[in-house]
């Protein structure tokens, strides 16, 4: 114990003598903000800029990392997503502050190991096999269980399905987080009963500061999505080669260019407990991506078998594939109330549709929710089926924001195909109870 005791205060005097410095700079490049960071290496240093850099849904456009020894460097250039320079002062401050902060690369010097109970909500995790109405079940629970919904996110790769869902309690008129430990373990096990059955379900309810979309790639990395029946984009790449002279493993990979591409696939890679000591990324003609990394195991030891290469390789194409969702993206904006996560599924399930992504927030009373779906085939949604939906949500905004359709050359919905839409309709109007749903009746 003294030793580690030891070893903790000589890692202080360490990161005390050698704080983090960064420099934003508008000057050095003619059409990006160029982010430049130094601090001593560890590791997940590279995740902790990165996930600073996606949470602010700043675009990577370029960018090289290098590790000379004990000290880091990393030199990012981002523009916002429109294409623009970062010229926002309290951005930059931003940006400055956290990525100066100890904290920020340390999360063993806060009080605390990273877990913690909210006062703010309750935490809700939930992995296993995917199905169709599975979110509309799930959401249906819960408000059953005077659960509000106050921001969820769920993403589904290779029949597997991960979700973690933040509740405040309904029943009380402050919201906060349900605080009876029974009430807790009752709606676990409603919703274990709701997933029960299909293998490798697990149902927690717990409160975390790990970030949200960093939990997700771990609880799909441990649920082995990598390794479930499915096939890689063939617009995905990876190649993992010995570098002898060096002994590093090279990683690289090739796909699609989207926004937190970077963050990512550094995750799994930290995740998968790989340093990356040097690499390059950047955006290549044609809507494509380039990245390439320099890696070595944490102990020391490059990519050893050819069973680990081939882990390697599946483990980066679950990580850029994660978070893709081909398919029609609809955002559903209106006031929130209780039940509206509940209904708006429900209303998809009944028109035969599968959630393969959503993004769930609620904020000063209005709920903002984005769905990525398609039929259970993982076909595109057709036209009438998007009239349906409109004709049956009302008292919001639904912005067709992508729609595969397009490729078809428009449709006779009056729906711009491709294109942003806005449709009105007055959905909500004809609000059912729950006594026509029935789910609430068997858990």
């Amino acid at each position: 114990m003294a030793l580690t005791d030891d070893h903790d205060e000589y890692a202080k005097l360490v990161r005390g003598m050698n704080p983090p410095r960064v420099v934003i700079d508008n000057e050095a490049s003619d059409d990006a903000t160029v982010i430049r960071v130094d601090s001593v290496n560890s590791h997940g240093t590279l995740l902790a800029v990165v996930q600073v850099i996606a949470d602010l849904n700043l675009v990577i456009r370029k960018a090289y990392f290098s590790s000379d020894g004990s000290w880091f460097m990393d030199v990012f250039n981002v523009t916002d997503r429109d294409g623009n320079k970062v010229l926002d002062t309290p951005t930059i401050s931003y940006i400055q502050t956290t990525l100066e902060a100890e904290d920020c690369y340390y999360p063993e010097a806060r009080n605390t190991v990273g877990i913690v109970p909210s006062e703010e909500y309750t935490s809700i995790e939930l992995t296993g096999t995917d199905r169709p109405g599975l979110l509309s079940e799930v959401c249906a629970v819960l408000a059953g269980m005077q659960c509000a919904v106050r921001s969820a996110e769920l993403w589904t790769h290779n029949t597997r399905v991960a979700a973690v869902v933040q509740v405040t309690d309904a029943v009380k008129a402050a919201g906060g987080a349900i605080e009876d430990e029974a009430r807790i373990a009752d709606i676990s096990r409603r919703l274990d009963n709701l997933l029960r059955g299909q293998n490798g379900v697990r149902a927690a309810a717990a409160a975390s500061l790990t970030h949200k979309e960093r939990r997700l790639h771990q609880m799909m990395f441990e649920d082995r999505d990598y390794g479930a029946a499915g096939r890689p984009d063939p617009r995905t790449e990876v190649s993992v080669t010995h570098c002898a002279e060096r002994g590093y493993t090279v990683v690289v990979v090739r796909c699609r260019d989207r926004p937190k591409l970077l963050f990512d696939t550094v995750c799994t890679i930290t995740d998968m407990q790989y340093v990356v000591h040097h690499g390059t990324v950047s955006s290549e003609p044609g809507g494509g991506a380039y990245q390439e990394y320099y890696i070595r195991h944490v102990d020391g030891h490059p990519v050893s078998s050819e069973a680990e290469r081939r882990r390697v390789v599946q483990c980066l194409e679950a990580a850029v594939e994660r978070r893709t969702a081909d398919g029609l993206e609809l955002e559903v904006r209106t006031d929130d109330r209780a039940g509206l996560l509940s209904d708006v599924t429900r209303i998809f399930r009944e028109n035969g549709l599968t959630i393969r992504r959503a993004e769930i927030s609620s904020e000063d009373g209005e709920a903002v929710d984005t769905f990525y779906l398609s039929d259970p085939q993982g076909h595109p949604v057709e036209a009438k089926t998007i009239e349906a939906i409109r004709a049956q949500i009302g008292e919001a905004t639904l912005r067709v924001k992508n729609n595969p359709l397009a490729d078809d050359g428009g449709s006779s919905s009056g729906v711009a195909a491709g294109s942003t839409a806005f449709l009105f309709g007055n959905l909500f109007k004809f609000y059912r109870p729950f006594q026509n749903f029935g789910l609430i009746k068997l858990y």
